[in-house]
């Protein structure tokens, strides 16, 4: 029904809540599920190049170690500028600007002379990648009703870990060619490539409702949300009524507001998980490949175990996005890790090429089941005028731990593989700790009760 009837305004969160899930939802999640993509096509490309260019002679591994850091220290950049930043310029706007920065250092890279001009190719590029999954958690949170929220969450996880084995086939297919530039120049020019059409279609996109209400652009925010109810029900018919609800705050968000008594331990669990989660995630799919390396498997090997370790990888965020309104995602968030660690203690010892291939997609497989949840978990944590602020200060804490953590299994490698399982499985074993002792129960309740 339309906002001007008799009973008293509702809240933009009410009118969010009270719409059945329609093609407006759908094609919204579409279009960021797209620039999602290709973040996780960039994010996860270095790990498939990494052995092509140490085995070429391009960079040696120390380099390879330094240059996955620079791309993380890059993202902890993005991730303050853009992901705090979007609770101050808007979601809408912070999505086609890092979108744009990336797909322009990304393609810089693909003609990098030498490893330093990678470095920073990485570091710059990893500028726009830092807070994109910061917005779509926060974007998507806020645009979808809380029975749903979680899933739909999940579904944005799903298409972007379908990334993962389009890179790792078009690595294992391009990195031997040598057509006019070296083959792993073409992976990272494909990447920039979509990257710049997804930016062009996303122009379309709608500003969140609930972030313009929070910043007191009222006026605005009702006629958007007038606009999505109209699409909504011409498709579904009349609207319910929506339910009372509390008038939002509006004040400007602060950092120091997520160390006070309402939100501290939120921020303290959320800062605690992301020092760690990362080490697990990233540890091994960012190094795969060079751990078989160091195994004594050839480039072709590697490249080949990687691809068919990569095939599961969407598979994990779709059991996310069927148990996520079901299985409370605190409880997830310390089962999963858990598995992740018992897995990974198995890898080093195994040899065969099936043994290999299942044990690294079972990994793989509970990885992204743990960052399809995660993400839904964190952007319920904080309040919409706080949200971004909450999950970019917390989550940029991941990138930090990513780029060190990147330098540490550097160092560990020369001692073996299970050095690096232990340092990984030690990580994801606290995490678990962490989530069960603090963390809140969060499935399907609305936002604004949640957040207090």
């Amino acid at each position: 029904m339309p906002a001007s009837h008799s009973w008293p305004s509702p809240t933009i969160a009410a009118r969010v809540e009270r719409l059945p899930v329609s093609g407006f939802h759908r094609r919204f999640i579409a279009l960021i599920s797209l620039g999602g993509w290709f973040d996780f096509y960039d994010i996860f490309m270095m790990a498939y190049l990494g052995a092509a260019l140490q085995q070429s002679g391009f960079m040696s591994r120390d380099e390879f170690g330094l240059t996955l850091a620079a791309g993380f220290v890059g993202m902890f950049i993005g991730t303050v500028l853009f992901g705090m930043g979007s609770d101050r310029f808007g979601r809408r706007t912070a999505f086609l600007f890092m979108l744009l920065i990336y797909s322009t250092f990304t393609l810089l890279g693909a003609f990098a002379p030498d490893p330093q001009w990678l470095m920073a190719a990485r570091l710059l590029a990893g500028v726009g990648i830092g807070a994109e999954l910061v917005v779509i958690d926060t974007y998507v949170t806020e645009m979808m009703p809380s029975r749903v929220r979680g899933r739909y969450v999940a579904i944005t996880q799903v298409v972007g870990f379908s990334a993962i084995p389009v890179v790792a086939f078009l690595s294992r297919w391009l990195v031997p060619t040598h057509w006019m530039l070296d083959g792993w120049r073409w992976v990272m020019i494909i990447g920039a490539a979509g990257a710049l059409w997804v930016w062009y279609l996303r122009r379309a996109l709608p500003e969140s409702p609930r972030w313009l209400e929070s910043r007191g652009r009222c006026e605005e925010a009702e006629t958007l949300m007038a606009g999505i109810e109209r699409e909504v029900a011409a498709e579904t018919g009349p609207l319910p009524i929506p339910a009372a609800s509390a008038s939002p705050v509006t004040t400007p968000p602060r950092v120091a507001e997520l160390l006070q008594p309402a939100y501290r331990r939120r921020t303290l669990l959320m800062l605690g998980f992301h020092l760690l989660q990362t080490i697990g995630i990233y540890g091994f799919a960012n190094w795969a490949p060079t751990f078989l390396l160091a195994q004594g498997k050839s480039l072709g090997q590697s490249l080949d175990y990687g691809f068919w370790i990569a095939v599961v990888s969407p598979v994990g965020p779709v059991l996310g996005m069927l148990t996520t309104e079901r299985l409370q995602r605190r409880t997830a968030l310390v089962i999963l890790p858990l598995l992740m660690a018992a897995t990974g203690f198995v890898f080093p010892y195994v040899t065969s090429a099936l043994a290999i291939i299942c044990v690294g997609a079972a990994i793989t497989l509970f990885s992204y089941w743990f960052s399809a949840v995660l993400h839904a978990y964190q952007a319920e944590l904080f309040p919409t005028r706080l949200r971004a602020t909450g999950v970019g200060f917390t989550y940029s804490l991941s990138r930090l731990s990513a780029a060190f953590s990147s330098l540490i299994i550097g160092a560990l490698l020369p001692y073996g593989v299970m050095a690096v399982f232990i340092f990984t499985g030690a990580a994801m074993i606290l995490c678990a700790l962490l989530v069960a002792v603090l963390g809140p129960k969060t499935n399907a309740r609305v936002l604004e009760d949640l957040s207090g």
